[in-house]
C-alpha cells in the first residue's frame, strides 16, 4: 500500500504519562499499513512537551498557546498526506490493529467518510458514545438521566443505549474521542470548527462529514477509553461545555 496510508493524531495538555501509553499502544498496535503519528502538546503548563520528547517513531507538534481541541487536531491539516487520518484521545488504549479493520471498511464502502468503533470503559462496559444529534432536550435534560424517569430515558434515546447495535450503523453524532477520516475530507472542512476550544466540536463535524457521506459505527472492534468526564466533575468544564452547546445549538437552530 501507499506510504501516506495512515495518519493520526493525539492532542496533550498536560498530563503526559497517559499519553505516552496511548501513543506506545497505537504504535505497537497498527502494523498492517504505514502510519505517521503526530503528538501536539497544546502549550502544556506542564513538563509534559519533554516527556513527549522522550517517544520515538513520532511527529512532535509543539504549539506556543492552548487552542483547544479541535484546534489541536487541525494543526496537523497541512502536514498530512494520508488518505485516512485517526483523531485519537490521549486517555484511548488499543490492544488490537484497529486502524486496519477501519481502514479496509472505508476502502471497502466509497460512500462512508467517518467512521468509529466500539468504545470501552476501564470497567469493560461500553460507553454509549455513538449518539443522535444533539437537541436542546437531549443536552439538558439528558444530563439529569440520574434522577430515572423521564431523565433516564431521554437519555437514552439520545446515546441509542436500548437499540443494541450490533452491525455497521450509520449513526448521526460520532465521538471525538477515536475516528477515523477519510483526510481528504478533513482538509476540505479544514478540520474542527474553531468556534469551539472544547466540547461539541466532534458533533458538529459529524454533521459537516455527512454533508459528503456516510458517518458510521462499526461494532466489531473496539479500543479502551478512560473517559475522565471533566464536565461532569468541574464547574469550569461544566461551564466550557454548557457554552459551545449554545454555539452548537445556535449554529444548527434551523436543523434541530
Amino acid at each position: 500500500m501507499a506510504k501516506d496510508m495512515l495518519s493520526a493524531s493525539i492532542v496533550v495538555y498536560g498530563g503526559a504519562e497517559q499519553a505516552k501509553i496511548t501513543a506506545a499502544s497505537v504504535l505497537e498496535n497498527t502494523k498492517k499499513y504505514p502510519l505517521t503519528l503526530y503528538v501536539i502538546d497544546n502549550a502544556s503548563p506542564d513538563d509534559a512537551v519533554q516527556k513527549l520528547r522522550e517517544i520515538s517513531d513520532i511527529s512532535l507538534i509543539e504549539l506556543k498557546e492552548n487552542v483547544g481541541f479541535g484546534g489541536g487536531h487541525n494543526a496537523v491539516i497541512n502536514k498530512i498526506s494520508s488518505k485516512y487520518h485517526a483523531v485519537i484521545n490521549p486517555d484511548v488504549e488499543l490492544n488490537c490493529d484497529v486502524l486496519a479493520h477501519l481502514v479496509e471498511v472505508l476502502e471497502q464502502n466509497d460512500d462512508i467518510m467517518l467512521i468509529a468503533p466500539k468504545i470501552i470503559g476501564e470497567n469493560g462496559e461500553e460507553q454509549h458514545l455513538p449518539k443522535r444529534h444533539p437537541t436542546f432536550r437531549y443536552l439538558f435534560l439528558g444530563r439529569l438521566s440520574r434522577f430515572g424517569g423521564i431523565f433516564e430515558k431521554i437519555r437514552k434515546e439520545y446515546t441509542r443505549e436500548n437499540e443494541g447495535l450490533e452491525n455497521l450503523t450509520d449513526i448521526e453524532f460520532c465521538s471525538g474521542c477515536f475516528f477515523l477520516i477519510r483526510s481528504e475530507i478533513f482538509k476540505k472542512l479544514g478540520g474542527f470548527d474553531k468556534r469551539y476550544f472544547m466540547y461539541m466540536e466532534d458533533a458538529d463535524l459529524s454533521r459537516e462529514v455527512s454533508k459528503y457521506g456516510r458517518v458510521v459505527f462499526d461494532p466489531t472492534v473496539s479500543v479502551k477509553h478512560l473517559w475522565k468526564r471533566e464536565s461532569a466533575k468541574s464547574l469550569k468544564f461544566l461551564f466550557i461545555h454548557l457554552s459551545s452547546a449554545f454555539k452548537y445549538l445556535k449554529k444548527w437552530r434551523k436543523k434541530v
